[in-house]
């Protein structure tokens, strides 16, 4: 009588939908990608999601915020594109770093594999092994999520030499099994103001791209800036090799909180669930969805809010995106207590250069400091704490913002005019934010990449606090991207001085949270981790919605 035990566990047939640009990249796949992942988790599906960058950068953590955006943060501490942070915030999920890659994490793990024998002796080729590595990616996402749906972005558009591999790995994979594929192409149509009329060329030729590499869409969503005319829809069918009802208008809009809900007026959902031969579940519907994209048109108050920053100007233009989960997370309070909300942009620079007076910020209600590195426009942004720490005006510090909020302190409560952090002065008699000794070894060697203090760390919070309020724990666990702390040493001094330390690491060695007593300042709080990576459509995060909180107050 054989003893073998057999396995209960229920095979998935996860089915797989790439989503690639067409024309121009920065269309919106992401916010697409987003879309159709909630959708189809609206409808019961379990739905993971995987964002491939075709640059060489192992992670997004060594570029600029002006060159790709915000650079966001998993728990596990991978760096990567700010297209996670929609993924996360549209689903509710916590995703991994298996969830993303880029060209340089594929051959570094096709290089290091070969140096291993891996590949027992084999002629190691661009194709079919560096494709295979993709697919093998994509399907370790989807069995670590449980995935029935696996979303997969291919970040630029399909007439980049770089996403070449991606797509052949798209190719393979569909056929290998080519009803658990579908594809989604995203396309601009332009609307030329002296011509009058959409031109779908454009879409043509990148379909006719596509199908070059042995792909053909099974939907195309058609961006500009007005709806699709029948005509349009009629054109792009005829000529892309696909049905009408296929080609799905994706006009320009107010929020991309509305994306979701436009998708499905086309029945984007019904779709791609027959494409893939997805069985029919019991949809849960997007009705809190619907209810979380009402509150702005239905708030009674209006906060106005100034983002003191660093990371606007791109050229002659202004480069939100580098604090795009901080909007976010903005926007989810305020809503969450029936406002609208009024965002300002400031560059600090202007306070230094004096293009701008440090009171304007007496017309806002509330001033938030977001996190960066380095030294530029740092003096304009100690200007803007002072005054709304000595002016009474609700204040939230975000990372260098509360490294920046402790120098102000010591400068000027306590009088130690040198006070600064080694990262700007490393010759400052007060060091009072300085890099921690397993940091300063890990940046002699020159490891600059993936080093920092990354992802989830633990905090505990001192009761009576804003910090214990706003969360109702002793401990939270927050997300971190920060190599500068608040010198220990200091902690006792600036105590004395009247500085609530309200959250620290659980041995007490590193500061979390600082903020000034109730009775001193309505509200005065900044953290060291970025909260802003936790903030969820539908769950907005407890600090955000103190301070939006105490800033309603103040109007």
């Amino acid at each position: 009588m054989s003893t073998k035990k057999t396995s209960t566990a229920k095979k998935i047939d996860t089915k797989y939908i790439f989503v690639v640009g067409g024309v121009i990249s920065g269309v919106g796949k992401g916010i697409t990608t987003s879309s159709i992942g909630k959708i189809l988790q609206s409808r019961g599906y379990a739905v993971t999601a995987i964002k491939i960058d075709p640059y060489v950068n192992i992670d997004a953590g060594t570029m600029n915020p002006t060159e790709h955006g915000e650079v966001f943060v998993l728990s596990d501490g991978d760096e990567c594109d700010q297209d996670m942070g929609n993924y996360e915030r549209f689903l509710g999920v916590t995703l991994s770093r298996d969830n993303y890659m880029t060209t340089g994490r594929v051959y570094q793990s096709v290089i290091e594999r070969e140096r291993n024998l891996g590949y027992k002796g084999k002629c190691v080729q661009v194709v079919p092994h560096v494709p295979l590595e993709v697919i093998a990616r994509i399907k370790r996402a989807a069995k670590n999520a449980n995935a029935e749906v696996v979303l997969i972005e291919i970040g630029g558009t399909v007439g980049e030499y770089e996403n070449i591999l991606f797509l052949e790995a798209a190719r393979m994979m569909k056929m290998e099994n080519s009803g658990s594929v579908a594809v989604v192409m995203v396309s601009y149509v332009p609307l030329p103001s002296k011509v009058g009329e959409m031109k779908t060329k454009p879409t043509q030729h990148a379909v006719r791209t596509l199908g070059a590499t042995g792909i053909q869409p099974d939907i195309i969503i058609a961006r500009s800036s007005e709806p699709l005319d029948a005509k349009r829809k009629e054109k792009i069918a005829l000529f892309c090799n696909i049905s009408k009802d296929r080609v799905i208008s994706a006009p320009d809009i107010d929020s991309v909180y509305d994306v979701p809900l436009n998708f499905e007026k086309d029945n984007v959902g019904d779709t791609l669930v027959k494409t893939l031969g997805l069985k029919k579940k019991k949809t849960t519907g997007l009705e809190s969805w619907k209810h979380f994209f009402e509150a702005p048109k239905k708030a009674t108050k209006t906060v106005q809010i100034a983002v003191v920053g660093k990371y606007f100007d791109t050229g002659d233009f202004v480069l939100s995106d580098s604090y795009i989960s901080v909007i976010e997370a903005l926007k989810y309070s305020a809503y969450a207590q029936k406002s609208k909300i009024n965002l300002t942009w400031i560059n600090s620079k202007d306070f230094e250069t004096g293009k701008l007076k440090v009171s304007i910020l007496k017309k806002y209600d509330g001033v938030l400091i977001p996190g960066g590195f380095g030294s530029t426009g740092v003096e304009g942004k100690i200007k803007a704490i002072e005054y709304v720490r000595l002016n009474k005006i609700p204040f939230f510090g975000i990372c260098y913002g509360m490294q920046l909020a402790v120098i102000e302190y010591t400068r000027n409560v306590l009088k130690w005019k040198d006070a600064n952090t080694t990262e700007v002065n490393p010759g400052t008699s007060w060091p009072v934010i300085d890099i921690l000794p397993e940091q300063k070894k890990k940046l002699d060697s020159k490891q600059y990449g993936n080093s920092m203090r990354l992802g989830n760390y633990t905090a505990n919070l001192q009761k009576g606090t804003h910090a214990y309020g706003a969360y109702g724990a002793l401990s939270i666990i927050e997300r971190h991207r920060h190599r500068y702390e608040v010198y220990p040493a200091i902690m006792p001094d600036l105590r004395d001085a009247g500085l609530i330390l309200s959250g620290l690491s659980p041995d007490e060695t590193l500061t979390e949270i600082i903020e000034l007593p109730k009775k001193v300042h309505p509200f005065f709080v900044a953290v060291q981790f970025h909260p802003e990576f936790l903030a969820r459509p539908l769950s907005p995060h407890p600090l955000f919605s103190a301070f939006i909180k105490a800033s309603l107050n103040k109007k």
